[in-house]
């Protein structure tokens, strides 16, 4: 798509969901805090950097853009994920390949329980019988959360209580939950509930505040003033949705994307500008119970609640390389989790192209580096674009000594070894 065709379009500077398309085949679906900023973004020298192979290849496809307006942030994140599900677009390759994402299930049972689920954990644990309704995939997992904390406070759900348990479990008490445990809401009330969560996540806003308002008038005429009034204050929050967590949440999963650092100075949040470092380890016994790790350093300093463990399989024996690919594959699946400037790996050329390998996949391009070390274990070199190895030499050393110091003390909890 060339850029003169984006200067002619009068794109709103409001949140929404944006199509690319060919003709009237759509090729990706996204969503934006910004439509004007987002889309402009793709039209960005460094969009090989900030997007990776696979978008950079759709955009060679693309010949129109066209948007969808919303209220909010909130909602922009449920209509794409309703549209993606509906159009299953070429590029949205990611959401497609749900089981690491967010799904959210409604029981049915008397007093449903709203429930955040895996897609891998579905089947697992629930029977179609078990599910009245089956919202998602939501591929953001840190937006998501976001999200529903604010969908949760509008309408408070059942999640773990016990209906007419008589005490009040936690989130009753802090107004998270109507009253399941104690007896405050009826069977009825409470399905009138679940039914306003069910229009919110179909994106039926205008339905849902309908609904609210005639159950407002009916609580006003039986004098029931004070859940006229709670109704009052919902269909505000819905007119009204305060979701600036998601913005921060938008801007912060993507450490490179260079039209979001701007629009975070712009709008004086979370200041993103760190240069990243993930750094992976593999540790074994002989070749069988092998473990790896994610080390994490930003601004030269270890960040240890990023720090991830991961089990591999005993079928690698003892193949470290294997190893690091089904590591990375893991790891790049999630793409809530804030991308690094740097993967640095610990080995040569083997484990580098293996990690090109893997991003090459996913569509990411990263700067990789491989330390390279000695029969002894000592540092030998460090290989990569030597610029890079040059400015970020000692952030990359301490990411490669926490993955190795955090594999061995992982391996060593794990099998209990002296």
């Amino acid at each position: 798509m060339k850029l003169e065709i984006l200067k002619k379009l009068k794109i709103s500077d409001s949140p929404g969901v944006y199509f690319f398309k060919k003709g009237k085949k759509i090729l990706y679906i996204g969503k934006a805090t910004s439509l004007r900023n987002r889309v402009k973004s793709y039209f960005n020298k460094d969009i090989l950097m900030s997007r990776g192979l696979l978008i950079e290849k759709m955009l060679g496809e693309a010949n129109l853009v066209s948007f969808i307006k919303t209220d909010s942030v909130l909602e922009a994140l449920i209509l794409e994920s309703n549209l993606i599900k509906k159009y299953q677009p070429k590029y949205n390759t990611k959401e497609k390949d749900d089981k690491s994402f967010n799904f959210v299930v409604i029981t049915k049972e008397d007093f449903p329980r709203v429930l955040i689920v895996r897609g891998k954990d579905i089947r697992k644990k629930y029977s179609a019988e078990d599910v009245k309704y089956l919202f998602g995939p939501f591929p953001y997992g840190n937006i998501f959360n976001a999200a529903m904390k604010i969908i949760r406070k509008m309408f408070p759900f059942r999640d773990v209580c016990f209906p007419h348990s008589l005490k009040p479990c936690f989130n009753r008490q802090i107004g998270l939950c109507p009253g399941v445990c104690v007896g405050e809401v009826s069977k009825i009330e409470y399905r009138r509930i679940i039914n306003h969560i069910k229009l919110f996540f179909e994106g039926k806003k205008s339905l849902l505040i309908k609904s609210l308002k005639s159950e407002m008038l009916s609580y006003a005429k039986k004098k029931r003033f004070e859940e006229a009034n709670t109704l009052k204050k919902t269909i505000f929050a819905l007119n009204h949705i305060q979701d600036i967590s998601l913005i921060k949440e938008e801007f912060r999963k993507s450490p490179i994307n260079f039209f979001g650092e701007r629009l975070l100075k712009k709008n004086n949040l979370n200041n993103n500008n760190t240069r990243r470092i993930e750094a992976y380890d593999v540790a074994h016994t002989g070749g069988v119970n092998t473990v790896g790790v994610m080390a994490v350093v930003e601004n030269g300093m270890p960040k240890k609640v990023d720090y991830r463990k991961f089990n591999i399989s005993d079928e690698v024996f003892g193949n470290d390389t294997l190893s690091l690919e089904k590591i990375l594959d893991r790891r790049l699946r999630h793409n809530e989790w804030q991308f690094p400037y740097i993967i640095a790996v610990d080995g040569g050329k083997a484990q580098v192209n293996i990690t090109h390998r893997v991003l090459d996949k996913y569509g990411y391009k990263i700067i990789i580096v491989g330390v390279v070390k000695n029969e002894k274990h000592k540092i030998k070199m460090i290989i990569g674009d030597k610029k890079i190895i040059t400015n970020y030499e000692k952030e990359i050393l301490l990411a490669n000594y926490e993955a190795h110091r955090f594999a061995l003390s992982f391996h060593h909890d794990k099998f209990k070894l002296k």
